[in-house]
This record gives structure tokens, sequence and C-alpha cells, in this order.
């Protein structure tokens, strides 16, 4: 029974999530951790400590695994797979449908995410060995976000939590995002600048707590990208905001005009909802060309209308509306470094994958004498491997969240979270 049993397995071979390798836990100088562990701190079967991270908080659903080797002292990220609502073309993504797209997916990922990591446990496509035995704790996003893709996520959490008894590890999504960013790029102690569909904010750590420096009076950086991508016919596949970063190169390469407009920024915070106003009224004098393909921008889509004395084209919008944003959150990112006195910034969230905004913010440090710590798509948008982060820290040093406490909430301030695998 025995040798049939081993000619009939098959070889597992799951789709890559996580190519990176570990990250050395001693690059971001945390605390030390606890001896000995936490109550609730319980290594898997392999003796180390493996959390699954949950994200859902807005139009993308993820699942992330991630483990501690107390032998290397290293992080390693073992699988993060995702699945993105993408709305029709000209309109946004709203809670109801997306909450129900997150529902339809969020089992699979975990299935998924699971055979990836686990993959020397897999049988004939299965998880031969029960996740109470794999897993050490169930992280996933409290907030901030939108209400209904939060809890689709939770309600899976919940579940899960009590089917394979282990604890719960509330996070708030945005400390997720710059632990993730420390992590990945072994910034220990940066000025962050948070850029993202709902989020925009400047940020520096003390006593604790990442303080807000600066942020938005009005409406993020994304939903001001998004927004006018919707008023100029942008496809929302893979995302609008790339497909305004895809247009703006045009813009650039062809020499196109830098369009004034309006640059709100308020001491340290800044203002998007008056530009956005401006490049929708430009939009409007533009006139509409076939987009029904809803393919990324070529030269040959360049539409041309004449606004005052000059002729401006959507790339032109792109172009100068990506300079404006971008000098504003440098502006106030370049303050907060000298405030603090600290030679590096971390650009974390969705935004954070452009170029542009990268290449800007490289200028800026480089002339300060400081450096610059950037990421790709991988671990800028959101994902679950940034929820297991955060979430695998907080259980390290003893901080899990009771059933009754595992309610979402969509407003979550960043500097209400005490972070205590930090020091002092």
């Amino acid at each position: 029974m025995s040798s049939q049993a081993s000619t009939s397995r098959k070889v597992f071979q799951p789709v890559s999530t996580a190519s990176d390798g570990p990250c050395s836990a001693d690059a971001i100088q945390n605390l030390p951790l606890p001896t000995p562990p936490p109550k609730d701190c319980l290594p898997n079967k392999y003796g180390r400590i493996v959390v699954i991270g949950m994200e859902g908080s807005a139009n993308k659903v993820g699942v992330g695994i991630v483990e501690y080797d107390s032998e290397m002292n290293t992080y390693h990220i073992l699988s993060n797979p995702r699945k993105t609502y993408i709305s029709p073309p000209g309109h946004g993504f709203l809670p109801k449908p997306t909450a129900i797209h997150h529902q339809a997916h969020i089992v699979a990922l975990v299935k998924v995410a699971l055979l990836e990591a686990f993959s020397k446990d897999v049988v004939d496509g299965e998880l031969h060995e029960d996740p109470h035995n794999l897993i050490s704790a169930i992280c996933f996003t409290k907030g901030p976000g939108m209400g209904g893709p939060l809890q689709s996520v939770a309600v899976c959490a919940r579940t899960l939590s009590l089917l394979w008894r282990r604890p719960l590890v509330a996070v708030n999504h945005c400390v997720a995002h710059i632990e993730m960013g420390r992590l990945a790029t072994g910034a220990p102690n940066p000025v962050v600048l948070y850029v993202s569909g709902g989020n925009t904010q400047v940020l520096a750590y003390s006593n604790q707590r990442y303080r807000i420096f600066g942020e938005t009076i009005d409406i993020a950086i994304g939903n001001c990208l998004d927004r006018f991508a919707r008023v100029i016919g942008l496809s929302n596949d893979p995302s609008p905001g790339y497909n305004i970063e895809q247009m703006a190169k045009i813009g650039q390469s062809s020499s196109r005009k830098l369009i004034p407009l309006p640059y709100t920024v308020k001491g340290m915070d800044v203002s998007f909802s008056g530009i956005l106003t401006r490049v929708q009224e430009l939009a409007a004098s533009i006139p509409d060309q076939d987009n029904s393909n809803n393919k990324a921008p070529t030269k040959d889509s360049v539409a041309d209308v004449v606004v005052g004395d000059d002729i401006i084209s959507k790339e032109d919008l792109c172009f100068s509306l990506q300079e404006t944003i971008f000098a504003m959150l440098v502006e106030i990112t370049e303050r907060a470094m000298a405030h603090t006195g600290q030679g590096e910034v971390l650009i974390v969230g969705g935004v954070g994958c452009n170029r542009r905004l990268q290449e800007m913010m490289q200028i800026m440090v480089e002339e300060r004498g400081g450096s610059l710590s950037s990421m790709d798509h991988r671990y800028c948008i959101d994902n679950g491997a940034m929820i297991g982060q955060a979430g695998i820290f907080a259980l390290q040093y003893g901080e899990t969240t009771k059933m009754s406490d595992t309610w979402c909430t969509q407003r979550y301030r960043t500097d209400a979270v005490t972070a205590i695998w930090r020091a002092p």
C-alpha cells in the first residue's frame, strides 16, 4: 500500500507569489524579543512563529503568510496572493460590490496561500496537515477602510480562529504599510510618506507611536488621481493611478506643457480638492476620443484643445497633475526631515509605486545628504503579508485581540496605535 501511495503522489508546484528571501530583524532595530515568549506566541510544528495575514480594506483582498526564524533572526514572506476588484471604466469601487468580490475570493486565497507556504506538506494538491499545527495566529485588518470589505475579511478571520483554535491579532492598515516598508527596505527609523487611495500622511516615530506631521485636509492623493482618471476615461485595469502615470510619461517625453495648477500647502498639510476641480474643468474642454478598448494610452491617443494661449492635451494634464501634487508631498516631507533631523525617507502605500514620485523624492533627499527607501507594487499595494508583518510583531510582544474586540472601524488613526515592538 505504501509503495502504491508513493508512486501516485503528485509533485506540487505552486505559483510563486513571494520570491524574496528572508529579511534580517536586526536591520530594523526593534526591541529584543521577550524571554520567555508570551503565552499566545506558540511556534508551529517546525518550531517557528508563523502567522497568516488577511487584508481587504479597499478593492484588493489578499492573504499573506509570514514566518519568523528564531535561529536566523529573520522574517520571511512565505506566500502573498491577492485579487483585485476592478470596477467598470468611469466608475469607482463601491462598498457592496467590493465586499461581494472579497467574499467570493477570500477562502480560495487562504487555501492558495497555505499550499504555497507549506508546499512540503502538500500531497496530491491538498494540504495533508492540520493548519492548527502550522499557524501560530490569524491577523486581519481592523481599519481604516471601507466597512463592507473590512467586515467580509474579518468574518473569515474569526472563523479560522475558531476552526484552528488560534489567537486573533487586529492590525491597523496604515501601521502595516509602515512595518512592511521598514522590514523590506531595512530602514530602521525613517520619515515616512504614506500615500494611498484613502490616506496621505507624513509620519515619524516617537515614543512608541507614529506621529503625524502632516496630512491631507480633504481627499487623499490616490482618490484625487482615481477621480481624475474617471473624467478622462482611463481604465481601472490595472489601476487608474498607473494609467495616469503612463499617460504622464507621454506628456513628459514629448516635451509637453507644465500647466499651472493650484498648489495648496497649508503649513504641514496639503489639499487636493482645488487642483482636482481645476484639472477636471480643463479636461472637460478636451474632445472625447474612442476609448472603448480601454487600452493603455499611447502617443496616438493625444487629443489637443486650446486653453488660453496654450494647446494642451490629456497627456499634459496627467503630467502637470503629477508634477504638482508630488511637489507638494516632497515639500512637506522635507520639512519633516528638517524637524526630526532624520536623513532617510520611506515611501509606502499604493501611490508609492509611482516612479516619478520616487524620482522627485530621490532628488530632494540626495540634496540633503540623505537616502530614499522605496518599493514596487508587491509591497506598496495592499497585501496580506503586510498585515501579517505588523501582526507578528504585535504577537511576539504579547498583544492579541479578544473575539469581542474584533469589530472593524472605518476610522482608525495611525497615531492611535502603540507600537509595543519599538523602543520608547
